[in-house]
Parts: structure tokens; sequence; C-alpha cells
């Protein structure tokens, strides 16, 4: 099928290089001329396993093409992606704007018949607004009997593992109310949908709505965890124990329940945000959503709070090695991530950060740019050098495996702040360590 999407980033170069794999011919399109010149060069602009191979196959085979040519793509297309971002409004409310654009843009151009399909993360309601955008600006070409649909088909790809869950997701929402845009869409998942019935075909603003649901969903087990951890540091109870207890009940599971220093990324911060507001557009108070925002938000204070009464509030002139910057390991992503929190805190203390991630090194210079305070360092072992202490912000695999002895030549002090659990604090305490942790005994010297 001759597919257009709109958009260059995680969910759109992603779903154009699977559909394009499945020897679909697609285009994308996006405004930004230099990421256009660089995917052409089979130049990835983010980090996301398996992507690269995948968009370099496309190029190759034709199926794939990157245009900023928007009259083009959608002569091109007859299924249409919308896949812009929808960043956070001063209010929370998500902004429509690029959305609404590419909508405005297809129907400066659309000639025949077009199936608009919503991929990006939009609140409910988006699919009507996307409809009368197309509609007035038809009526001013005084072309207002081409026909169109609008459908709502979320993504529910996860940073890290995105182009598996395309090429093998768990459902397939399609909001629509229309037979055609169905089948159409029916036979663009089939290669998708073989090893049993994956599609979930319902009306448009319960489709919308599905995606944020889900994903508030998953913010609120994280942070109910979170605050589960908060009082286990209480009352001397284990949060690894208690998840284990938790989680071995079926309706519980153990996905999502491990405690941390709080989720960040492109997306559990901004759909708790947009949908939070869009309750109080109806005049309704997400009070569940506000305590998971309000939670996860603390949550990211966690490890600074640790740090400051580990050393009396003394951070001035300290050296702390920090393990992790993005959000979450297998991405680059520093979106909302804990780590700047983290990070932040101590350089107000007067603090220098010797930093290490595999993936995220780019994206932090990118964001902080050179300053004295922030070393970016080559290695997990080079960033120890003459540190204070580490401090474990992303649970990356290759932090998981220490070597006490290098750990401790390495450090001032054998010192561990622990925003992910990695490790047994038993062991650690075996080891010689003072070792801070996440709702699990701290080993101390005071002990």
């Amino acid at each position: 099928m001759n597919v257009t999407v709109f958009g260059t980033g995680y969910v759109g170069l992603v779903q154009a290089a699977v559909l394009a794999e499945a020897s679909n011919r697609v285009v994308c399109i996006d405004i930004d001329t230099d990421k256009i010149a660089g995917l052409k060069r089979g130049e990835i602009p983010i980090f996301e396993p398996g992507l690269g191979p995948m968009v370099k196959n496309g190029i190759a085979t034709g199926n794939l093409a990157f245009s900023t040519d928007a009259a083009y793509g959608i002569e091109h297309g007859e299924l249409i992606f919308i896949a812009v971002g929808t960043p956070p409004d001063e209010d929370g409310s998500a902004d429509l704007r690029h959305v609404l654009t590419v909508a405005r843009t297809i129907a400066a151009h659309m000639r025949c018949k077009k199936y608009i399909i919503n991929k990006s993360t939009v609140p409910v309601g988006t699919a009507d607004k996307v409809r009368a955008a197309i509609g007035e600006q038809l009526a001013e070409r005084g072309e207002s009997g081409l026909p169109f649909d609008v459908i709502s088909n979320p993504e529910f790809l996860k940073e890290g593992s995105a182009v598996a869950d395309c090429m093998r997701p768990d459902r397939i929402v399609i909001g629509t109310s229309e037979a055609d845009s169905e089948q159409k869409l029916r036979h663009l998942y089939a290669p998708f949908n073989r090893n049993h019935e994956k599609i979930l075909v319902m009306d448009v603003k319960s489709a919308e709505l599905t995606k944020y649901a889900a994903n508030c969903m998953l913010a609120t087990k994280i942070s109910f965890m979170n605050e589960i951890a908060n009082i286990a540091d209480t009352v001397g109870a284990d949060i690894e124990a208690v998840r284990k207890g938790i989680g071995s009940d079926p309706r519980v599971g153990y996905q999502f329940i491990y405690a941390g220093i709080g989720y960040g990324g492109s997306c559990f911060p901004k759909d708790v945000k947009a949908l939070i507001s869009s309750a109080r557009q109806q005049g309704l108070s997400a009070d569940i959503l506000t305590a998971v925002e309000s939670r996860n938000e603390r949550q990211k204070h966690y490890l600074a709070d640790k740090i400051l009464a580990h050393f009396n509030g003394e951070l001035n002139g300290r050296v702390f090695a920090l393990w992790g910057l993005s959000f979450k390991p297998n991405t680059d992503d520093m979106r909302e991530a804990p780590s700047r929190v983290l990070m932040d805190r101590l350089w107000a203390q007067g603090a220098t950060v010797r930093a290490f991630d595999p993936e995220a090194m780019g994206e932090c210079l990118r964001i902080y740019g050179a300053r004295d305070n922030l070393v970016l360092c080559d290695s997990k072992n080079d960033a120890l050098q003459g540190a204070d202490a580490l401090i474990i912000a992303t649970e990356w695999q290759q932090f998981k495996a220490l070597n006490t002895d290098e750990l401790k030549a390495a450090l001032k002090a054998p010192v561990i702040f622990d925003g992910r659990n990695q490790y047994e604090p038993d062991e650690m305490h075996e080891a010689g360590f003072e070792y801070y942790c996440v709702g699990r005994p701290d080993i101390t010297t005071a002990q």
C-alpha cells in the first residue's frame, strides 16, 4: 500500500520503517531539512535498537523515502499518518498546533479520498478537530465534496523496544465508524496480525482515550510502588520482598512495580498532565492522576535527599560519579529524566558530576553544553576516578556487574547511592560499602 507518514520522531520513523519492511511503499515527510538529509543518507537521529538497519534496508529496497515536500507526500499516500509532536502546553494540555497544521496541509493538496490516521498521542476530541480543519480548508478550495476519513490509531511503543513492539504488537487499536476505513487498516496491519487476532475496533473517542488511559495506568503503578517504597523506608521493610509478594498475585502482576527514582521520558509525564488537563476542561478533578504526578516529581528528589543527609548537607567541592543519564536503558532520551533533577540539585550545592551513559552523552552535551561542574566521561570506570561517591540513575545492563575492588580503589570512599536497586544490600555490606537504595535497608557505617 502507498503510505505517507508526517513526522520522523520515535513514533513516525519506527512506524514508517516497519511498514516499509512489510513491503509497503512509505514516504516520510518532515519540515526539518537537516534531519531529512541525514535520513536519506541512512543516519538515524535517535538511538533505538534495530531501527538503523531497518531504515537502511528500506532505503535500499526503495520502499522507504524521505522528503520535505508535503505535496509530494500527500499525492503519494492513500493512507496518511500524522505522527508529529504534541508537546505539553503551559497548563499541561497537549499542544495540537502541529497536528492541525498537518491536517490543513493535507486538505490543501489532496485530490482524491484520503484516510488520515492520527498516530500522535492526542486528547479525546482531536479527530473532530482534525476533521473540522480539513473540512474548512477544503471548503476554501471549493472542494467540499472530496471524501476523507479521520481514524484514531494510537501507538503503544516503548522506547528501547519500539521496533519489536511495532513488529509484534500486543494490540492494534483502530478508532473509526467507517467500514471502508476499518478494512483499509486491517489490510495494512495484516502482516502483524497473523498469530492471533490483535485488532480492536472501536469508536474514535474511545480509541483516543485508550492511549492516555494505558499510559496513565502504568504511571500510576510506578508511583504507587514508589510510595510504598517510601513507607518501607520508614517502617524498616524491604520493597523487593514486598514487590515479590504482591507481584505473585495475578491480579497485580510483576510488570511496572519496581521501585526507583521516578519515571521520565516523552510519554508518561506528558500524558498524565494532558489527561489531568482534559478532565479539568470537562469540569472533573483527576484526583488519582494528580497524586501520581505529584508523587513522581517528589520521587525524583529521593537520591539527592539521601546524598545531602549522608554528607550532612556539605556538598560544595565534592565530586560525584553518575552512571546513567537517559530516563531508561536502551535509549538516549533524557526528557524528564530523573538524572536531570539530581544533577540540578547537586550543582545547586556546589558539587561536580562526572557522568557516563552508554548512549545519552551527546544528548547531555546538547542540553547542558560545556560547563565546569559537568565532566562527560568515556567509560563508567573513568567516571569513578576521584569521586566522593557513586550514584546510579539508570539501570543499564552494563552497570549490573560490579568489580568491587576496582570500585573501591577509584572512589575516595566506598559509598554508593543506587536509585534503581541494582545490588543486594547484604552483598554490598560484605564488600565494605555504604550502600543507599530505594525502599530497602540502607547499609551504612552507623549500623
